[in-house]
């Protein structure tokens, strides 16, 4: 059984002074103090990429810098999906007894170390090298097929289908510090911002950021510990080209984490949502189950998502709103549900929150993992 003991999350934005790996220390040192371990205390280490640093070996670069010398050491590189990829292999790595102590880390200056051109170029590459990518397609104008797609089939227009979400998320990120945008926003403003990619609009797309987040899992729980209860994974596809529209994996992912916890959706308290754009989001809430094909928008304008709604969703306002800094942006929808489950979110706090799952995916919906996490006073 394997517990996450600590967590650390940085303010995210555009926030020049720290590379890749500054960001990466500030969060592990984070994460290290919650927990009450010192860098002697780790022996595992886990770190995720990070596009403006490019290094080979960013856990032991990270494992020098901090004076760790873990006994498992490695990176990590399967997109959005990075994070809790990461933290499965360190429940892995707990409940095999290869290591007991294991810090989970992502931090990127991606805002500020990079330009635009670049950071789009970079990503890009998740298309297919000969098909997508020479026509010169970005990752939104990947979205924006799948929203187009989405919209069309069930009669939908972006104000309805899609605009909700980014106003849900931007109302819950008003609640935290440490986003990156907690002005609010109505459905007329995300229509009014400028076409990224037809039918998606500026506040229909995640920022870039600067930032980090970190976990420490460990074998041993005390009484702020959440236990990992399941954990699950699919890799359906890697292009769009190649995607089922209708089963991208995030239903499988899910089913394995839920059937390996022993529980169901309707016994969750909170959720958190990869949600690089709003179709993201949209298309995630229903495979999971917790939206009606079609409905995630409208569900979002009734209050669903919301703190007091049936599905709390991303309380820390999600990459939409928080911001997304990499993969450290895929970790703050954990690091959110952890501090949830904890009873310490104050002024977002969802009452009685004792279950929670968080899911992301990479890529163009292609890698998806799930983690399903029981707080203090959850029950087996």
């Amino acid at each position: 059984m394997a517990w996450i003991r600590g967590t650390g999350l940085t303010a995210f934005g555009r926030l020049p002074g720290r590379d890749a790996l500054g960001w990466q220390a500030s969060a592990a040192t984070l994460a290290m103090t919650d927990a009450g371990v010192r860098p002697q205390d780790i022996d595992g280490l886990v770190v995720g990429y990070a596009t403006t640093m490019n290094h080979l070996m960013p856990a032991n670069l990270l494992a020098e810098h901090l004076g760790i010398t873990p006994a498992v050491a490695f990176g990590v590189a399967v997109g959005g999906a990075t994070g809790l990829a990461m933290v499965a292999q360190a429940t892995a790595l707990v409940d095999a007894g290869a290591a007991s102590t294991v810090l989970v880390v992502a931090g990127e200056d991606r805002a500020s170390g990079q330009s635009t051109q670049a950071s789009t170029a970079t990503l890009a590459q998740v298309g297919h090298h000969r098909y997508e990518v020479p026509v010169g397609a970005t990752v939104p104008q990947y979205y924006a097929l799948l929203a187009s797609a989405y919209l069309h089939e069930f009669g939908l227009t972006p104000s309805d289908g899609l605009a909700p979400l980014a106003v849900a998320m931007r109302t819950h990120a008003a609640r935290h510090d440490g986003a990156q945008f907690r002005r609010p926003v109505t459905v007329d403003d995300v229509g009014a911002s400028r076409v990224v990619a037809d039918p998606l609009h500026l506040l229909d797309c995640c920022p870039v950021s600067d930032g980090g987040a970190a976990v420490v899992v460990g074998a041993a729980g005390s009484g702020r510990d959440v236990e990992i209860v399941g954990t699950g994974q699919a890799h359906l596809h890697q292009h769009v080209s190649e995607a089922d529209l209708h089963g991208f994996g995030a239903r499988v992912s899910a089913g394995r984490a839920l059937a390996a916890a022993d529980t169901a959706l309707d016994e969750l308290d909170v959720v958190g949502i990869y949600d690089s754009f709003t179709i993201t989001l949209a298309l995630l809430l229903e495979e999971l189950g917790l939206a009606p094909p079609g409905r995630a928008g409208a569900a979002a304008a009734e209050g669903w998502f919301d703190l007091g709604g049936p599905v709390p969703v991303n309380p820390h306002g999600g990459l939409l709103s928080y911001g997304h800094c990499g993969v450290g942006g895929g970790m703050a929808h954990l690091v959110e549900v952890v501090t949830q489950l904890r009873g310490e979110a104050h002024g977002r706090q969802v009452r009685g929150a004792r279950q929670g799952l968080v899911h992301a995916d990479g890529g163009v919906m292609s890698a998806h993992v799930t983690a399903v996490l029981r707080g203090p006073g959850g029950t087996a």
